[in-house]
Parts: C-alpha cells; structure tokens; sequence
C-alpha cells in the first residue's frame, strides 16, 4: 500500500500546540478536514500515547499519530503538522518533536505496508528537518512523495 494521498487541508504549517496532546489533535483535525477520519480518532490517537507513553516518537522531532482501524476512519488518509515551537512528548531520547504525522487506515492488516513506506521516507535523516521548515503543502508532498 502507498501511503495515502495528502491533500492541502491535511497539512497544518507552522502551527501552535502548547502539549503534546494539542498537537495530536492537530493532526486528527486535519485527519477530519480531509474527510479521512471523525473526531473519535483523534481521541484514540490520544488514548494510545496515554496508555503506552511516546512511542509514536519514532526518530528525533518526529511524532508519528495513529490509532487502530475502526469505525471514526472512513478512508486511508494522511495528515503533516509542523509545530512553531516543538512540545516534548516524554521521550527520553527524541524530544522535542517538531513534525507530527497523522495516519488513518481503514483495513486491519494494510497500515504495516503504510508504516513500512513512512520508514523509507524518514530513512533520510534531513526528511524531519526539511518538513518542518517546508512553506507549503506542494513541498511537504514532494518531501512525503505523496499526491495530492
């Protein structure tokens, strides 16, 4: 499975979040702006990190958002939020996170393939840090090598 398309109201530049959980609920917003997801997911994104810490920090400021297939995701979609100012999630050696990735899958089973090709992505150490200074939705696709 690619990842999901991205569409501009799926990418949120140069936001604010003053925790870790606002900055999830940007993400699932964006989620939910793009037809991709209900607001309940946002919820469960949360939940998760409640339950099990910042695991979602996969790599130095870099936050990857998702919850279980289910019911509050209607499509596959993908959300970028870069952070003004990045928040600490608690991770010991990746914090402060300045780019959250949300993801929605809708099938059991699909989103390793999609975890797989977001690790191809982020394999280039200067992905992070170019997403996060990235001025538009066009240049954060070309970064994700994602489609509108």
């Amino acid at each position: 499975m690619p990842l999901p398309p991205l569409p501009d109201d799926a990418v949120v530049l140069g936001a604010s979040a003053s925790s870790w959980r606002e900055a999830l609920r940007l993400a699932g917003g964006a989620l939910v702006s793009s037809g991709s997801a209900t607001p309940p997911y946002t919820d469960a994104m949360i939940a998760l990190v409640e339950e099990h810490g910042p695991y979602i920090v996969i790599s130095p400021g870099l936050a990857f958002a998702h919850a279980r297939p289910g019911p509050a995701v209607l499509r596959d979609g993908l959300a970028v939020v870069t952070l003004r100012e990045p928040v600490t999630f608690g991770h010991p050696h990746n914090d402060p996170v300045s780019v959250v990735l949300g993801l929605a899958v809708a099938a059991v089973g699909t989103h390793l393939e999609a975890i797989g090709e977001i690790a191809n992505t982020f394999n280039d150490a200067t992905a992070t840090g170019r997403l996060a200074a990235a001025a538009s939705a066009d240049e954060v696709r070309a970064i994700m090598g994602v489609r509108a």
